[in-house]
């Protein structure tokens, strides 16, 4: 053997050893090796370059193996470990305690057992009654005659209390009138809207129930809304006079983002919001309080418009479950059969409860949606979580955020800035809407029983025990207890009184 090659030799070991950790070489056909010192420089070029890494167009592939770095150790010390070990300290799924909340495939299984079963029952009401609820009866439900529409003209009447609010509120804006007189005219404006309608369902032989139970429904919106509009007005009218010489938008209305809309829809600033378009934009607004700026949407969605008036449409369908229940239950009632009494009850229950869930979706999602996105009405909190009530304080105050607003903004606030205790204007709020509930029953059926009133005012003790005594889940099923049991023994007691008084004869 050569010294050329005695040379090379060891070198050549001395390299397998180091970058290839012991790979061996072919012992033929191979391509000489460089020599030791051009290897040391590109050893040393290598482990120089960006970030450590192998040029690997510069080298083969046993020369871009490197010894094992701190990482790779880490990652196989972990991987031994995730062998050794695979429990940690952790709570069940659907325990409390565990922060869990994802739970969007329960409710879906809940909503595809609650339509499969309830399919199940609709053909069998179907097969056994037939259809009860048709377009004609349907129609016959607001209209006795087909040539007399007198919830209709009524409602169309109401425009009358709508311009009367908003040329007293323009005589007030330009000081033709005092505020004494403005007053009057709107407390007379006010009473009429609630008397008048009143006294056309009583005396009006031809207006049905359910026309009725819509005409005194709009007014009393209208109601509500016309007392928020002079309210608001004449807060503006006060700061004006405050500021008489510094009037901007923000002493007028709150300020509203420009990415809601505004920039479509300038802000007004009083008086300049005394206008028919204005007053009859919030009179169909989905609101009962009163702003000179609402918030706006950019647009209008179609697809969200379908989706709400389809949701709408098949409301009417429900009414097909409730009506044999409603008439199967009347015989107990009528014997005062109390062992079948509380069987019709529990049994009135599930479908009552069902469809006043119904409704709720159907009004305060489905159709106030409809209406917000027509007009482009920005603020769409309707309800919020009412059903996680643990109160029943927390229920009323969730349920309906339209009417908690204007109860909050133009009833509760104001009187406790008069010195009233918060107890006191709690009662005055159940007892206005005690009022209202009971104005909205007995008036379209022409009979004063007071089963609503007592079923608000009977809020309070109940709403004082959950709060006492219950807490936490307990609170919640307390509530949901109410709801279900509480609703059908009203409707019941008014169908029944109802029943008994226009075809009791009959039976």
């Amino acid at each position: 053997m050569s010294d050329k090659a005695e040379t090379r030799g060891p070198a050549t070991r001395r390299r397998r050893t180091t970058i290839s950790n012991g790979s061996k070489w072919p012992d033929a056909g191979e391509k000489p090796s460089q020599p030791p010192a051009k290897a040391k420089t590109k050893e040393a070029s290598r482990h120089a370059s960006n970030n450590g890494k192998v040029d690997g167009e510069m080298g083969t592939p046993e020369q871009r193996q490197l010894p094992d770095s701190p990482k790779k150790q880490r990652s196989v010390v972990e991987d031994f470990n995730e062998r050794l070990s695979c429990h940690v300290l952790q709570e069940s799924l659907l325990s409390s305690a565990s922060g869990y909340s994802n739970y969007r495939g329960i409710l879906n299984w809940c909503v595809v057992m609650l339509g499969l079963s309830n399919t199940r029952l609709f053909l069998e009401n179907i097969i056994k009654y037939g259809i009860l609820v048709d377009p004609i009866q349907v129609v016959s439900l607001f209209l006795k005659d087909p040539y007399s529409w007198p919830s209709a003209c009524l409602i169309i009447v109401s425009n009358v209390f709508i311009l009367a609010a908003l040329y007293t509120e323009r005589r007030l804006a330009v000081g033709t009138i005092s505020k004494m007189t403005g007053l009057i005219l709107h407390i007379f404006n006010l009473t009429s809207l609630l008397i008048f309608p009143a006294a056309i369902v009583l005396t009006v032989t031809s207006v049905t129930p359910v026309g009725g139970v819509l005409a005194l429904g709009i007014y009393t919106v209208l109601f509500l809304k016309l007392y928020s509009y002079q309210d608001t007005n004449r807060w503006c009218r006060e700061i004006r006079e405050a500021k008489a010489m510094r009037l901007t938008r923000s002493y007028s209305c709150p300020s509203v983002a420009q990415s809601n809309g505004s920039a479509v829809h300038p802000p007004v600033s009083y008086p300049g919001n005394l206008t028919h378009r204005d007053m009859y934009y919030f009179v169909f607004a989905p609101t009962l309080c009163y702003e000179l700026n609402f918030p706006r949407s950019p647009r209008i969605r179609k697809r969200f418009l379908m989706r709400r008036l389809f949701e709408m449409a098949i409301f009417i369908c429900v009414f097909q479950w409730m009506v044999p229940t409603i008439q199967n239950s009347m015989k107990p009632f009528q014997e005062m059969d109390f062992s079948r009494m509380v069987e019709r009850l529990l049994k009135l229950a599930v479908p009552n409860h069902l469809i006043w869930l119904i409704f709720f979706y159907w009004f305060f999602h489905s159709s106030m949606n409809f209406v917000a996105e027509l007009l482009q009405f920005g603020d769409r909190e309707f309800y919020k979580d009412w059903w996680n009530s643990e109160s029943v304080t927390y229920f009323w105050s969730n349920w309906n955020i339209p009417v908690h607003k204007w109860c909050l903004r133009h009833f509760y606030k104001p009187v406790l800035r008069k010195g009233v205790n918060k107890f006191l204007a709690q009662i005055g709020i159940f007892l206005m809407s005690a009022f209202f509930h009971e104005y909205l029953v007995s008036i379209p059926l022409k009979m004063f029983r007071l089963w609503a009133f007592m079923g608000m005012m009977a809020q309070v003790p109940l709403a004082w025990f959950v709060g006492r005594f219950l807490n936490g889940n307990y609170g919640n099923a307390a509530v949901w207890i109410s709801l279900i049991i509480g609703q059908p023994v009203a409707v019941l007691m008014y169908v029944h009184d109802y029943y008994v008084i226009h075809h009791g004869s009959t039976t």
